[in-house]
């Protein structure tokens, strides 16, 4: 598991701070101290601002300290503007202040060598003594403009909206702030990240996903802090607010030379891209669609399809959207009989019925509006866009306001593009911002949003679709740790081709049936046993790339050829280099009937750790080098959505040979599980993987050691990009009533069996747990029970077993925003209560929270819920009542041992 933060309360301080002090509050002109003191003081904070100066008594006019420490009362945000070298004194004294936040405006740290990260390491010492959160160091501030908080030395201002803006780039956000002035978009923070010496991405994305006043997230990355909190944080809020994400550096070359083919494929970009995609966040290309797909995604709804509907009094405009719309994947809808039939009876005949919709330039109001009731009750339409010229007939104000008019009488998006810059234009894309119907100058940028708001959608079926049972039987690492104990001893980092097979083999992936031959009279029997005609590759464990050097012979149908062949791979080998050594050969059978070969294959990224691989295989591989690329570990939906966006995919499907879908998922959970249980693993590929029809085996496989890692902490899964399924809580016990269990973590997979488990208890035991009756729970909400962040959350289930697997209760932990308290959930089916399972639970639950390192956990129990309270007193639980009907029970988890 990997440690969160000290929290949000620190932020909470940070963002609506009561008082404020401005650590080098200047006088001088032009400095950031005094642009900082400017832009708070005089512009409707209402809180308190005070300067500290050591060398002044006021500035500009108001009171100044020469010390935090002298302030008369305590400070919840301190901006720091002096230079690099007394920062962390201040830190310091901030900290023996009780200051809650600070924010380093000033430069000269790491970015300026040596002795500016000596600086920041004791910035980071006093940081952690005091809990203090800061931003920064080399930050121009944040602005909240609701509360008129301007801590920032920048000369912007923003107007109050709904959108928070995160950006790592401090010139990015005053260019933002520029352009949002101009078009009008709101906000409920900016914020400059500076350096992150302390709070980063994952931490603001934590903040704002519980702000009240942030409706969407958007974010300017330039790298990641922290890639598993990072990724956790925005997942856990996806689903109720958009993360919409700009990533710099794109096209930014910075592979080293690796030695497998994984490790050479997939830069930097697109493990970003896949990172992102597994989040649920929308990445886009630009400022512009930062703030244009954010706004919409806070407005409207997003479509469940990629077909839009477009209605147009401009034909070049409409064909222009068409075009984009195609070109990023989405549809023009099709639209029904009974839509075209509809229409036909309110336009002329020479006006266009099919998608898109041309009403000409003589089109009124009365047509616009006419037209769209008739789209907006069409089926197959996702979303619709209304693009505008200036005409004669109808002017830009009418035209926003049927658009509102239509917006509210639908659920699906609806967009509005308004051709034109002069002063009625714009006035009407201010009234359709107003009403909450995002506005575009062009039709590129109306279809691109579009897009974007589906792939948003795209990104949360990801999250939260169900996968189907697929169980992988625990491996015994042992034998396969020694092995690589051993390789490693030798002084050697590939794993030969019956060494690498011995880990396919123990996670049940077919492999190509391998004879090793140290010797010529050895490959000639190898040979009878494997069967003709085979393939000999060279045995070295110096040689990585085999066929690069000439080290296979292929397609060989005489045993008599044996021993020259033999001969001949020795002396390839041998002619490389004089300290090459050769072990003799392998021998395989030869296999023709191939539909497919692919390559899955696993690296391990500096940035996100290791990530699974997917694309053509074979000889292919570095002339088709696109790769999908997906993070550790998998299951069916992922591995299948991890084929789907790889080009051999659609390559398959157009071939009428698709790929056989069960076989490759199954193959890919597997081979992603080998990667998590063995972080020794810093390269792996299989290639080729020929898959049939009905078959799917590896023909050949490298594995590339990570010599760090070799001998470790084995058991540290902490370089996961995405917390792993914690093996350690599945244990088996035996109830009161001789009732055999097994209590092990949910999974996705478990959402039927939970929903059952749910519908099998009592009206009272349902109403103890849930405070409530109820008769079903939709997808949606049994998501939020299965599929989990492990790292914040995490349920144990109990299990009877059998076919059926049928579940009879279950334990929740969640861990609350300052990560220091959990809250907890219990219930079990009724034909359980009184067996001791209640016990069993609560008992792996504090084993839990202890592991999390929790100080305490909490829960809410109903007052005549007799029993679960009687079980919290014996367990230790203190009770404090809530209201007549409500109790909550706490736990101090170090003064609790938890036993029965």
């Amino acid at each position: 598991m990997v440690k969160f933060g000290l929290g949000i309360e620190g932020l909470c301080h940070i963002f609506n701070p009561k008082r404020i002090a401005i650590i080098g509050a200047s006088e001088r002109e032009g400095s950031i101290g005094a642009k900082i003191l400017q832009n708070l003081v005089g512009v409707g904070y209402k809180g308190t601002v005070y300067p500290v100066n050591t060398f002044r008594q006021s500035v500009q006019g108001i009171i100044a300290y020469p010390s935090i420490t002298k302030v008369p009362q305590r400070v919840d945000l301190a901006l720091v503007a002096t230079p690099a070298h007394t920062v962390p004194q201040i830190i310091e004294e901030c900290g023996k202040a009780g200051v809650s936040g600070a924010i380093i405006c000033s430069a000269g740290f790491r970015e300026s060598g040596k002795d500016g990260s000596a600086l920041e390491e004791e910035i980071l010492r006093y940081q952690k003594a005091y809990s203090i959160r800061i931003i920064g160091p080399n930050s121009i501030g944040l602005i909240r403009p609701k509360i008129n908080l301007f801590a920032t030395f920048a000369n912007k201002r923003a107007t109050s909206g709904r959108i928070a803006f995160v950006s790592q780039s401090a010139a990015l956000c005053a260019s933002a702030l520029d352009w949002a002035s101009e078009t009008q978009i709101g906000f409920s923070a900016v914020v400059s990240t500076g350096s992150m010496l302390d709070v980063d991405l994952s931490d603001l994305i934590d903040f704002f996903g519980m702000d009240s006043q942030t409706k969407s997230i958007v974010l300017y990355v330039e790298s990641v802090k922290n890639a598993r909190r990072f990724i956790s944080a925005a997942r856990d809020f996806a689903r109720t607010k958009p993360v919409v994400v700009v990533k710099a550096g794109r096209f930014q070359e910075t592979m080293a030379q690796t030695i497998s083919h994984s490790g050479s494929l997939a830069g930097e970009d697109a493990v970003y891209e896949a990172a992102f995609r597994r989040a649920g966040m929308v990445r886009v290309d630009t400022l512009r669609d930062l703030f244009d797909c954010a706004e919409a995604l806070a407005r409207q709804s997003s479509p469940t399809g990629p077909n839009l509907t477009i209605v147009t009094n401009a034909g070049g405009p409409a064909i222009m959207a068409s075009d984009c719309l195609i070109s990023r994947g989405g549809k023009l809808s099709l639209l029904s009989n009974e839509t075209i039939q509809a229409l036909s009876q309110v336009l002329p005949s020479y006006c266009s019925y099919a998608n898109p919709i041309d009403l000409l330039e003589e089109a009124n109001p009365a047509r616009f509006q006419t037209v769209l009731d008739i789209c907006l009750k069409d089926s197959g339409s996702n979303g619709f866009l209304v693009i505008y010229a200036p005409q004669a007939r109808t002017d830009y104000q009418a035209l926003a306001k049927l658009a509102v008019a239509a917006s509210k009488k639908t659920e699906k998006p609806l967009l509005v593009c308004l051709i034109g810059e002069d002063v009625n234009c714009r006035k009407a894309k201010r009234f359709l911002q107003r009403y909450g119907v995002p506005s575009f100058a062009t039709p590129e940028q109306a279809v691109s949003t579009f897009m974007y708001m589906y792939n948003y959608t795209q990104n949360l079926e990801l999250l939260y679709q169900t996968p189907e049972d697929l169980i992988v039987e625990p491996v015994n690492p042992q034998v396969l740790r020694e092995n690589l104990e051993k390789i490693a001893s030798e002084g050697r980092q590939v794993l030969t081709l019956p060494e690498a097979f011995r880990f396919l083999d123990a996670y049940s992936i077919p492999t190509v049936k391998t004879v090793t031959a140290a010797s010529r009279e050895e490959a000639e029997s190898a040979v009878l046993r494997v069967g003709l005609p085979v393939a000999m590759k060279a045995l070295s464990p110096q040689l990585t790339h085999k066929s690069d050097v000439q080290g296979v012979i292929l397609n060989i149908c005489s045993s008599t050829q044996v021993p020259d062949f033999f001969a001949e791979l020795e002396k390839r080998v041998k002619s490389l280099n004089a300290n090459m050594q050769f072990q003799g050969v392998i021998i395989q059978p030869m296999i023709f009937e191939s539909r497919h070969e692919l390559l899955i294959g696993a690296k391990k990224d500096p940035q996100f750790g290791p990530v699974i691989l997917f694309g053509m295989g074979g000889t292919k591989v570095e002339l088709f080098r696109e790769v999908s690329v997906g993070f550790p570990p998998l299951n069916r939906v992922l591995a299948r959505r991890l084929v789907e966006s790889s080009s051999v995919y659609q390559h398959a499907l157009a071939s009428g040979h698709p790929l056989n879908m069960r076989l490759l998922e199954e193959v890919l959970v597997k081979f992603s599980q080998m990667i998590v249980d063995f972080p020794e693993i810093m390269e792996a590929d299989i290639n080729p993987l020929l898959l049939n029809k009905n078959t799917a085996i590896a023909v050949d496989a490298r594995i590339v050691l990570d010599d760090e890692q070799v001998g470790e902490c084995t058991s540290s899964q902490e370089n996961l990009a995405i917390a792993p399924y914690p093996r350690e809580y599945v244990s088996d016990c035996t109830l009161k009533n001789g009732i055999s269990i097994r209590l092990r973590p949910i999974i996705p997979e478990d959402e039927r069996r939970f929903n059952d488990f749910l519908m099998s208890l009592s009206e009272e035991t349902m109403r103890f747990r849930f405070f409530e009756i109820f008769k079903e729970m939709s997808h949606e909400t049994l998501t939020k029970y299965c599929n989990l962040d492990y790292d914040r959350e995490i349920a144990i289930i109990a299990e009877r077993p059998g076919e059926t697997r049928q579940l009879v209760g279950a334990v929740r932990l969640t861990v609350e925003p300052n990560g220091k308290d959990g809250e907890f959930a219990i219930m079990v089916t009724d034909q359980c209560q009184g067996a001791g399972l209640g016990s069993k639970l609560m008992d792996i639950l504090a084993t839990i929270a202890r592991d999390r390192k929790l100080s305490q956990i909490h829960g809410y129990v109903l007052a005549n819920n007799y029993k679960m309270l009687t079980l919290c007193y014996k367990k230790g639980f203190k009770s404090t009542m809530l209201d007549e009907y409500t109790v909550e029970v706490t736990l101090a988890l170090a003064s609790c041992s938890m036993t029965s």
